[in-house]
């Protein structure tokens, strides 16, 4: 039983000791009698033999141990348990009905919905600049916007709940497909009174002993930070650790330690960002999808989309 908001809404079960999955199509033949309170206009409208017709309802009525109709000639009329229970099947297949048309919608290749993943990095320019490029052709299609951190949005790529995601480093699983975009390069971004501020390039290992701000275990610029040190020969001395680009850059700003950072958007005061020479600190950003998932039309025209900005996703540096 799931608790929504207002009532528990009991859940139905299934399998071969179900005593309602067998009813299922007789219940839609019922309402149809009921409806009309005449078997043989039923029988039309279903498209099947009044015979049958009237053999699956009494073998309902058998099933559940009830009268359900009472016959008057070539017509019938509901008994109080008929009322009872086609008010209910009524509702059912209405809330049916409803989720039918939501999953066509879901589909529909002018106005379906794109669940999209991506970094919190991209967020700010990257990803508005894709959705605009895009709804100038699709202006209806609908789209979720997930930002996440990438070990989580793999996984929700998984259970189904996106159907793409913007990331970096590009996943290496067989379950998954990933295809490059771009690259990014990568500052080292120390306090506008660091001894290297007046630098123009550096090198990673030059700052071996100091303290780094990063993202949290789990980020993929967490990841590539801890490579990227690992390859310049040493392990980063992590004094904080944050969710987002710009709170590293505000801890930077405040003296608290240097970090790896994308460039920033607009100039931040306190910061300034060094070019770093030995190891080349660029990260390769790729858009991935499940591997034999079928796509939906309006996801595999976004996927096609945005796999022909590859190479104009970012602005080079």
């Amino acid at each position: 039983m799931y608790e929504s908001s207002s009532q528990p809404v009991r859940i139905a079960e299934l399998g071969q000791d179900s005593s309602v999955a067998g009813l299922a199509p007789q219940l839609v033949q019922f309402a149809a009698v009921a409806r009309l309170e005449h078997v043989t206009q039923a029988a039309q409208l279903l498209g099947m033999p009044q015979p049958t017709l009237s053999r699956a309802v009494a073998r309902l009525e058998a099933e559940l141990g009830v009268d359900l109709l009472v016959r008057q000639g070539r017509t019938v009329r509901l008994t109080r348990a008929g009322r009872l229970l086609l008010g209910s099947v009524e509702r059912a297949l209405a809330e049916l009905e409803r989720g039918v048309e939501q999953a066509r919608a879901e589909t529909d290749p002018v106005a379906g919905r794109v669940a999209f993943g991506f970094l919190h990095t991209m967020g700010t320019d990257a990803v508005p600049a894709l959705l605009r490029g895009f709804r100038a052709d699709h202006p209806q299609v609908r789209f979720q916007l997930v930002q996440d951190y990438v070990a989580a949005m793999l996984e929700r790529l998984r259970a189904g709940e996106l159907d793409l995601c913007l990331v970096s480093p590009l996943p290496d699983a067989p379950d998954l497909t990933a295809r490059p975009l771009d690259e990014q390069r990568l500052y080292l971004t120390v306090p506008a009174d660091h001894r290297l501020a007046g630098r123009r390039r550096i090198r990673l290992a030059e700052v071996a002993d100091e303290p780094f701000v990063a993202l949290e275990k789990g980020y993929g610029l967490r990841a590539i930070t801890d490579a990227f040190c690992a390859e310049a020969g040493f392990t980063p001395r992590i004094a904080f650790e944050g969710e987002e680009a710009e709170t590293l850059r505000g801890l930077v700003a405040a003296g608290l330690g240097v970090s790896l950072l994308p460039p920033g958007l607009v100039p931040r005061p306190g910061v300034v960002e060094l070019e770093v020479t030995a190891p080349r600190t660029r990260r390769a950003i790729g858009l991935a999808w499940v591997a034999g998932r079928p796509l939906t039309a309006p996801t595999a025209a976004f996927r096609d989309f945005v796999l022909s900005r590859r190479g104009r996703l970012l602005d080079h540096d």
